[in-house]
């Protein structure tokens, strides 16, 4: 018994890294503090009564002291990080602090601007503490609502990133595991009819009995071999449909003939491993197995635009083909986990002949 596949990995080339949602966050704050300082500069550039210098001390002052409360609130967002599906109790953890933030905001910036005009040696003059309060704290209130935004929306699309790319992990997970089931049972079924196909022979015709058992081991081969892959070149299948059809026409002498009509071009095109096999089956049981009447099965392939049609035809009497079966119904749902909506399998019959269509769409695959 095989060992459960490991989950599978996924590049995510889009995916916003740490690193750079940090390394993005830093040149937009790079960017504001420089505006906000030739702002500053341009408004009292032809000002007689403001030095040169005051603008740089009072925006740096303030760029300083902001940067600071950033580094903090980076650390704190990293914590609050399982509650960014709840922007509203995201948002209270970060602004319940600020009264105490815009407080030591503001002294913060005001003690280093008077130490830096007392040495200097010049007086600071600003308003009334009163005025410096209100506006200062309006300011504050502004500077976080923006920040913590732009904090918020990076933190948000990365969670979201991450999410996308641990269910796409999952869904190509579930996507293996089904399809390895589904060749699981495609297996056993296969070989028991092969199986029943050499019993029915084997106290009839025994040398045909044993070339019969000559060609299941043949087949059963060349399938191992595929085994690994869940994707196959349309000439490697064909390879498996021929040995499987020798073993048939073993069977059922003189009372079958197959015909391969297969462009060239279709050889290289990629179709799921063993998908064939059953189909072609199905071909066997309803137009050969249940009636004397000899029949012609045709086996076609060719690039209809973007797709690549395979057309499984029986021609003679057909039996009823209810399309339920253990190998339609696996085919089918191979076909689905494989290319989705994008592959179909259609089946239709009458009395005289029964036609399965296959479309799944045009890949190049080396044979």
């Amino acid at each position: 018994m095989r060992d459960a596949p490991p989950l599978p990995e996924l590049d995510a080339p889009d995916a916003l890294t740490e690193r750079q949602k940090w390394r993005l966050l830093a040149v937009l704050w790079v960017c504001f503090w420089v505006l906000m300082l030739v702002i500053a500069v341009q408004d009292h550039l032809h000002n007689p009564a403001v030095l040169w210098w005051e603008p740089l001390l009072w925006e740096g002052s303030s760029a300083l002291i902001a940067t600071a409360w950033l580094i903090v609130q980076l650390r704190l967002a990293r914590r609050a990080r399982r509650v960014l599906h709840r922007p509203i109790t995201w948002f209270i953890r970060h602004l319940k602090w600020f009264p105490l933030v815009a407080l030591g905001f503001i002294a913060a910036i005001y003690s280093i601007r008077h130490a830096v005009y007392a040495v200097v040696g010049v007086p600071y003059q600003h308003a009334a503490w009163t005025f410096v309060l209100l506006e200062d704290t309006a300011k504050i209130w502004l500077f976080l609502g923006l920040w913590l935004g732009i904090i918020f929306a990076l933190e948000s699309f990365s969670m979201w990133q991450e999410g996308r790319h641990r269910l796409a992990v999952l869904q190509k997970s579930l996507a293996e595991a089904q399809l390895g089931q589904l060749k699981a049972q495609l297996r056993p079924h296969f070989l028991f009819n092969a199986l029943n196909t050499i019993s029915s022979l084997m106290h009839v015709d025994v040398a045909r009995a044993d070339r019969l058992l000559t060609h299941v081991a043949e087949l059963l081969r060349a399938s191992l071999r595929l085994d690994q892959e869940e994707l196959t070149s349309l000439a490697a299948e064909l390879h498996i449909a021929r040995l499987y059809a020798r073993i048939m026409q073993e069977r059922f002498a003189d009372r079958v003939s197959l015909e391969w009509r297969i462009e060239p071009e279709a050889q290289n095109a990629s179709v799921p491993t063993m998908i064939l096999q059953p189909l072609l089956e199905n071909a066997f049981k309803h137009g050969v197995e249940h009636t004397s009447v000899p029949a012609t099965i045709l086996v076609a392939a060719k690039r209809v635009g973007d797709a690549l049609e395979i057309r499984i035809t029986n021609s003679g009497e057909v039996s009823p083909m209810p399309g339920a079966g253990v190998g339609l119904r696996n085919c089918r749902a191979r076909l689905s986990a494989h290319f989705g909506e994008a592959a179909r399998l259609e089946l239709r019959s009458d009395e005289k002949e029964a036609e399965v269509c296959l479309r799944v769409p045009w890949q190049e695959r080396p044979a």
